[in-house]
């Protein structure tokens, strides 16, 4: 199985940041970091990772290389924002998005991601969404994108920013992603708790 698993914007991206200049990408990165050295304690899957710490890798560029490698599955890690991103907000929770066609495959690693990803954090669940999103309508492949909090909420800003937090969501994703393609562990792997 080929994964790609897809820390969403750039350092540079501009507005993609907590009010106190916390970049997403930062969380994103973290998070797709943690989810690929989980990977590598299963059998039989290649995971890639189309981003950079260098530029803002544009979508059309990630999506051509997801299709071009032939990838199984697409997961786009990403924080949410409500408003113009520059002062705290009450809005929070974890969701996440399919393509509007919501594609039989992707509906159901999405609801059990999302479902994971609740328990995991233990934040409010705001569902499953459709959505018009470039990585989900261009890839010739199964695609999620999920939102793994608010950068605006001042809650879930400092969450997003925490170490312990960046591994849970990046255990639930890794695990939710594991159980739903019947991954299995390599012999003699220690599972991380």
């Amino acid at each position: 199985m080929k994964l790609m698993l897809d820390a969403g914007h750039g350092y540079g991206t501009p507005g993609k940041s907590t009010p106190d200049g916390f970049p997403e990408y930062a969380f994103n990165r973290k998070v797709a970091m943690y989810a690929k050295n989980l990977f590598e304690t299963y059998e039989g899957i290649e995971v890639y990772l189309p981003h950079s710490d260098y530029e803002d890798v544009p979508l059309s560029e990630r999506t051509e290389r997801a299709n071009s490698l032939k990838m199984d599955c697409y997961v786009s890690i990403h924080a949410n924002a409500f408003g113009d991103g520059s002062e705290w907000t009450s809005p929070e929770g974890i969701e996440t998005y399919v393509y509007v066609t919501k594609p039989k495959e992707a509906m159901m690693l999405a609801n059990a991601v999302q479902s994971k990803l609740v328990k995991e954090t233990g934040r409010q669940n705001r569902g499953v969404k459709t959505a018009n999103f470039h990585v989900l309508r261009e890839t010739k492949m199964t695609a999620i994108l999920v939102e793994c909090g608010f950068m605006t909420n001042k809650i879930e800003g400092y969450l997003l920013q925490m170490d312990p937090y960046q591994q849970q969501c990046a255990t639930a994703i890794a695990e939710a992603i594991a159980s739903f393609y019947h991954l299995s562990n390599k012999p003699g792997t220690c599972i991380p708790n």
